[in-house]
């Protein structure tokens, strides 16, 4: 049972070190403010989602592991919400997203 926990836990850990990864390189490699903040917020949310479920699952389930639920929803409620503000304030200051009319022929 120990080994069943163990493996989940880096299960995990692993898929949300690889989506914090992909996030990362979705920053780099998007052309816009817009599409970059969306690759980010959505990776960002889902990549530290798994992190923190899988220290909740190898901490067992103790006064930690509550500690760490509640880090986990503190960033599971901000990280979206900041994005949207982030986006609010670009389009107010006049940023548009980029479209395909964009491209010069």
């Amino acid at each position: 049972m120990e080994l069943l926990r163990e493996a989940a836990a880096w299960a995990c850990i692993l898929g949300g070190s690889f989506f914090a990864v992909v996030g990362g390189i979705g920053l780099v490699r998007m052309p816009d403010l817009f599409s970059r903040l969306h690759g980010t917020s959505v990776t960002d949310t889902l990549g530290a989602g798994l992190i923190f479920l899988g220290l909740i699952i190898d901490s067992g389930f103790t006064l930690v592991s509550l500690k760490l639920a509640m880090i986990m929803l503190l960033l599971l409620l901000t990280s979206p919400t900041t994005a949207h503000a982030i986006a609010k304030a670009a389009r107010i200051s006049g940023t548009h997203p980029q479209t395909g009319n964009d491209q010069p022929s």
